[in-house]
């Protein structure tokens, strides 16, 4: 059975270091969706690294990518040191750059621990209905979104992600891959990448009247770093807890901490987005 997870994070090696997608995913705009070029390119970075695990990602998305046509990963493999291994990847696309990410890898070794815990656990996820994250109108015509394919969502916060109301600038909700993986714990950080780009930039909308969804709103995402803190899986639970300090000048900052079940904190992720509005001629 084919597992489209998998299916969208497989790139073709066409060089040492030069990598292209096979598959694409649209966002509700019709633009790539940003998660896919995330998780598309750690795995073209991590395809150049042996023996080590991603730790961080630093990245700026610079022109909307089109999903018609594949995305080519350069790698460049900037530092292999006796402890860290730093990469840099650039996404292309007809010849531009519309990406690019410093990421870096570290080797398993001991040394002291702490955590922010939650203050409270949301409801479980059994407990919630599956979520969209977009309006009707731009549903599939099964009525699904365009990540229903890839995960299941359950907002501990319904409709606020479609909704005009203004809320607090916090957002709650479980996710895991529809499918299951393999045991390769690279595939399970690819896969979080690739979901840490979804619901996030929407917190920083949540404080106004309108929604990411709204045709008067011009949303990108500019920026997106992210932290892999300790081994996890994303065909199980994990929690997208969110909020958004700050919003001005046309731009939204998007904070997230990711917790598994029992209240470990696996990642952590940091967005700018353009939130800009679209002014009526």
């Amino acid at each position: 059975m084919s597992n489209p997870l998998l299916n969208i994070l497989d790139i073709e090696q066409l060089d040492l270091n030069l990598f292209r997608s096979r598959q694409h995913q649209e966002n509700h705009r019709h633009h790539l969706f940003g998660g896919q070029v995330l998780g598309q390119s750690l795995m073209a970075a991590a395809r150049t690294v042996e023996g080590r695990m991603p730790h961080s990602m630093h990245a700026y998305f610079m022109r909307a990518g089109v999903s018609d046509i594949p995305v080519i990963y350069d790698v460049d493999p900037i530092r292999d040191g006796g402890s860290f291994t730093t990469r840099r990847v650039v996404a292309r696309q007809k010849g531009r750059a519309i990406f690019n990410m410093s990421c870096s890898f570290h080797i398993e070794e001991p040394g002291f621990e702490h955590q922010i815990s939650l203050a409270k656990m949301p409801p479980a996820p059994d407990t919630l209905d599956k979520a969209s994250f977009i309006k009707p109108e731009a549903q599939q015509p099964d009525g699904s979104d365009v990540h229903a394919m890839y995960f299941d969502l359950r907002s501990a916060q319904p409709d606020i992600y479609t909704s005009s109301e203004a809320t607090p600038p916090y957002s709650e909700f479980w996710m895991r891959s529809v499918a299951t993986l393999p045991d390769d714990p690279l595939l399970h950080c690819a896969a979080l990448a690739y979901a840490s780009d979804i619901g996030l930039m929407a917190t920083s909308t949540l404080p106004h009247p309108t929604s990411i969804m709204s045709p008067a709103l011009m949303p990108a995402s500019i920026d997106h770093a992210m932290w892999f803190h300790r081994r996890f899986r994303i065909d199980d639970w994990l929690l997208y807890s969110t909020d958004s300090p700050w919003a001005g000048g046309a731009r939204g900052i998007n904070r997230g901490l990711l917790y598994d079940t029992q209240g470990q904190l696996v990642a952590s992720t940091v967005q700018e987005g353009l939130i800009r509005p679209i002014t009526p001629r």
